[in-house]
């Protein structure tokens, strides 16, 4: 029996990692790709142990020709691509107003142009064989705007447009199956790179900003610390949820991945939760 491949994008830790340690565990020929190889020691580590059908490739979301590369290997091995995971992507929390034009660019190469180009590149393969399924890992920040987030909101913003867009026609016509996954923080190494990019100077934001500032973190670490709804979820409670959708036959749009996301994004999906219905209106009315 052939197994089905699947490639996912930023594999070095967290979600990326568990991902694709649990596709291997499930039968799946696994392409871990990520930026920097340097980086891959954990995961080679576990191919080893373990004894898991993983190939790790380079692959940098921002370099279309790194893309094309990683695809075209696999297409040289396999002959197809089953499943694209979108996952590699980058947290980002700082004013529009102390944002220089860099780390704009940057944001928005990383979390939503990534997106498009791998997207772009493994098309053309599924639209031949007429089967694949594509899954991108956006953020219940890409359907609520929240303080701080705004540009990392309107990165994925845009991939929920994106995906939205693409399931209306590409889905029927090549049986290619379009998701997106929402979590609603995941505890990995995305949250300390997110931290990071976030200072200024040292601090979190300055001037008039600041006790604003405080009050938003105020506000996540009491809801950490009561504990009383799940926000932050751990790489593997979200790749279990990734692989749900994979096994079930017809994936909806839009999957929130815990209680607390639900109740975050209800009044923007109370009408139509998963996604489905307003991907069956936009069909009705333009195709």
């Amino acid at each position: 029996m052939i197994k089905k491949n699947v490639l996912i994008t930023g594999t070095s830790t967290g979600l990326g990692f568990e991902t694709a340690i649990l596709f291997a565990n499930n039968g799946y020929k696994v392409y871990a790709t990520m930026r920097n190889l340097k980086k891959a020691d954990a995961l080679n580590t576990k191919i080893e142990t373990d004894n898991l059908d993983i190939e790790i490739l380079p692959l940098d979301v921002t370099d279309v020709k790194s893309i094309h590369s990683a695809v075209s290997k696999i297409i040289n091995q396999d002959g197809k691509i089953d499943i694209l995971i979108n996952n590699a992507g980058a947290g980002f929390g700082k004013t529009t107003e102390h944002t220089n034009e860099e780390e704009i660019r940057w944001v928005t190469e990383v979390n939503y142009h990534g997106v498009i180009f791998c997207t772009q590149a493994v098309l053309p393969f599924m639209r031949k064989q007429k089967s694949g399924q594509i899954i991108s890992i956006t953020s219940i920040g890409g359907l609520v705007g929240q303080p701080f987030n705004e540009l990392y909101c309107g990165a994925k913003f845009g991939v929920e447009g994106f995906m939205e867009a693409l399931a209306t026609y590409v889905s029927e016509a090549f049986n290619i199956k379009i998701t997106c996954v929402e979590p609603g923080g995941i505890s990995t190494e995305f949250m300390k790179s997110a931290i990071e990019k976030t200072m200024i100077n040292g601090q979190f934001a300055t001037g008039e900003y600041l006790p604003i500032f405080q009050r938003y973190m105020a506000g996540n670490q009491k809801r950490a610390s009561e504990g009383k709804e799940q926000v932050y979820q751990t790489g593997l409670e979200v790749a279990e949820e990734i692989i749900k959708i994979v096994k079930t036959e017809k994936p909806p749009l839009r999957v929130r991945t815990s209680k607390w996301a639900e109740k975050i994004c209800e009044l923007k999906t109370k009408a139509d939760p998963d996604g489905t219905k307003i991907v069956a209106q936009i069909k009705e009315n333009f195709l």
